[in-house]
C-alpha cells in the first residue's frame, strides 16, 4: 500500500485506491460528473485528473459516489445496528437527542469494542438529571436512559441549588468532547421553561447546538408542537444558541405547515434553528413517558391501539391496559402509529416535513432488542427475533427512492446534500473536522458510499425491520471498506469519534 501520494506536476502520481468511472456528487461545489476518485490511508487525494498509479482499481461505472451519510439522531450505538446502517449508507452515526450521561466512558466503550462507523454523543440533559434529582447515575446512551426513566424526581422543577449541578454536569461532558447538549424536554414538560434557557445558555458559550424534542407535539393550545417550536426559537433568541430541532416530523405532526412558517420566520431573522426529520409515519420510544399518557392520546389524534408495545407485538385495548404496561414496564418500547403511510393525506405530511428548507436526513435509529428486551451488543449476528423500527435499517434508501425517483420532489444532488453535506455543517462550529466530511473533493475524509441510482431502496417493514436497505453497493470509512459488494466486512471497525473541538 502506498502510505504517502506522490505527485508529479501538481497531479497525483499513486494512491492505495482508485474508484473509476463513477457519477461524482458533491453538493458543496456542485460537482455532477463522471470522474475517477483517488484515495490514500483516510483521504481523498484527487477527484478527477489523471488517473494515478494504484494499489487497487475498482470499476463503478453506472454508480454514483458521494460522502457517505451522517446520521445526526442514532441511538442505535450496537455494531449489529450499525452494520445495518451502514447498508443504508451511513458512515457517521451519532448519539444527539439523548445523548450520554458519561460521554468520556462511552467514547471509551465505542474505542475498545471498535465501531464500524464514526461515533460521537452529545450531553444528556436527562441523564444529568437523573443523576442530580433521583441518584441513579446513568451512563451511558438512549436505553441507559430508558431503564431510569420511571424515577420520581427528574421530571420534576428542579431548585437552584440541584439546577447548578445539572448545568455542572453537561459542563463536564462537553469538556469530555461532547458535541452539544441532548434536551428531551418532551419527556420531563414540567420542568421549567427558565432551566431551557439556562441550558440554552450553555451551549451558547460553549458554541455548541443544542439537540432538542420539543416540549410538545399536540396540535391544539394549549401545550401545542407550534407552542413547543416556538420555545425552542424563544431559546435561540434569547441566548443566540444554535437550536436544533429533532425529527420535525413527529414533533410537529398535522402542524406541519404552521411549524414551517415560525422556522421559517426565525431564520429569516437571523436566528440559527435547524432542523432533521425521517421519512415514517411512526415514533419509536419508551411507554412510559408523559406524551402517551391515555390522557393527552386523543390529542394527539391516536387511541391506545395506535401503539404497538415492541417486546410482544401487543396493541393495548384501552386506556386501562394502557395505564397498567406504564406501570409495570415503563422503560418497554413502543411504536407510535401517528400517521397511516396508506393515506395520501397523511403520507403529504410525512413529505411536507421531509421538503422543508434545509431540513436534514436522520434516522432516529434504535438500537435492536430482543423480544425479552435485551440489547443486541457486540460482534454478532442479530437473533431472528430482534426488533426495532425500520427506520434504523431504512431511512436513507427510503427517502432517496420516494423523494427523488419516485417523486422528483427533489434532485439527487439536493437530496444529497440533506443526507451529508448539511448535518456535517451543523457541527462545523462544534467539532471543525466535520469540515471534512460530507464532501467528495481533496482533502476531504474518505468516508465514501457507491450506489445505484435507479435501485437504491429500503426493504425493511414493522413487520421485518431487519431487513436491510439494498443498491448500496460501497461503502468506506475512513479509506476502509466496510460494506463491499453489497455485504458487511465483518472484520472492519475503521469507526473514529467525533469530538468538540477535534479539527
Amino acid at each position: 500500500m502506498v502510505s504517502q501520494p506522490a505527485a508529479v506536476d501538481g497531479q497525483v502520481a499513486a494512491c492505495d485506491l482508485l474508484l473509476t468511472g463513477g457519477r461524482v456528487i458533491d453538493p458543496e461545489t456542485g460537482l455532477d460528473d463522471v470522474l475517477d476518485v483517488a484515495i490514500t490511508g483516510g483521504t481523498i487525494v484527487a477527484v478527477g485528473g489523471p488517473p494515478p498509479r494504484a494499489a487497487r482499481t475498482l470499476d463503478v461505472r453506472g454508480r454514483v459516489v458521494t460522502a457517505g451519510f451522517i446520521d445526526l439522531h442514532s441511538h442505535a450505538q450496537t455494531i449489529p445496528s450499525l452494520r445495518l446502517q451502514a447498508l443504508d449508507g451511513v458512515t457517521t452515526a451519532l448519539e444527539l437527542e439523548s445523548g450520554a450521561g458519561d460521554v468520556a466512558g462511552s467514547l471509551e466503550r465505542a474505542a475498545a469494542e471498535g465501531r464500524p462507523v464514526n461515533y460521537g454523543y452529545s450531553a444528556s440533559w436527562a441523564q444529568a438529571r437523573m443523576d442530580v434529582m433521583d441518584g441513579s447515575s446513568p451512563q451511558g446512551g438512549f436505553l441507559d436512559f430508558t431503564n431510569g426513566i420511571a424515577g420520581t424526581g427528574w421530571q420534576q422543577p428542579a431548585g437552584a441549588d440541584d439546577l447548578a449541578k445539572i448545568l455542572g454536569r453537561l459542563e463536564d461532558q462537553l469538556d469530555a468532547g461532547a458535541l452539544g447538549i441532548g434536551v428531551l424536554v418532551g419527556y420531563a414538560p414540567q420542568t421549567g421553561r427558565g432551566e431551557y434557557l439556562r441550558v440554552a445558555g450553555t451551549a451558547a458559550r460553549y458554541d455548541v447546538p443544542t439537540f432538542t424534542h420539543a416540549r410538545f407535539k399536540n396540535p391544539q393550545e394549549p401545550g401545542s408542537a407550534l407552542e413547543g417550536v416556538a420555545e425552542v426559537v424563544a431559546a435561540a433568541a434569547g441566548s443566540g444558541a444554535h437550536m436544533h430541532l429533532c425529527h420535525v416530523n413527529s414533533t410537529s405532526l398535522r402542524a406541519i405547515d404552521e411549524v414551517a412558517g415560525l422556522i421559517d420566520g426565525a431564520r429569516a431573522s437571523g436566528l440559527d434553528v435547524t432542523t432533521e426529520a425521517y421519512p415514517y409515519g411512526a415514533g419509536m420510544t419508551a411507554v412510559g413517558v408523559p406524551f402517551l399518557h391515555p390522557d393527552n392520546l386523543t390529542r394527539l389524534g391516536i387511541q391506545p391501539s395506535n401503539l404497538s408495545i415492541v417486546a410482544s407485538g401487543e396493541r393495548p385495548r384501552d386506556a386501562e391496559r394502557l395505564l397498567q404496561i406504564r406501570r409495570e414496564t415503563p422503560g418497554a418500547l413502543v411504536i407510535i402509529h401517528y400517521l397511516d403511510e396508506s393515506l395520501e393525506a397523511d403520507l403529504s405530511v410525512i413529505h411536507r416535513a421531509l421538503l422543508l428548507e434545509d431540513t436534514a436526513v436522520a434516522s432516529d435509529a434504535i438500537p435492536f432488542t430482543t423480544p425479552g428486551g435485551l440489547v443486541v451488543e457486540g460482534d454478532q449476528p442479530l437473533p431472528g427475533d430482534a426488533v426495532s423500527h425500520p427506520r434504523t435499517t431504512g431511512t436513507f434508501s427510503r427517502f432517496l427512492r420516494t423523494m427523488v425517483r419516485e417523486t422528483g420532489a427533489l434532485t439527487l444532488s439536493d437530496a444529497l446534500r440533506r443526507c451529508s453535506l448539511l448535518p456535517a455543517q451543523f457541527l462545523e462550529k462544534a467539532s471543525p473536522a466535520m469540515t471534512r466530511k460530507g464532501r467528495v473533493q481533496a482533502g476531504a475524509d474518505a468516508d465514501l458510499i457507491v450506489f445505484d441510482a435507479a435501485q437504491v431502496t429500503d426493504r425493511s417493514t414493522y413487520d421485518a425491520p431487519q431487513a436491510s436497505s439494498t443498491g448500496v453497493e460501497h461503502v468506506l470509512v475512513a479509506g476502509e471498506f466496510i460494506v463491499n459488494d453489497g455485504t458487511v466486512v465483518a472484520s472492519a471497525m475503521p469507526g473514529r469519534p467525533v469530538i468538540r473541538g477535534a479539527r
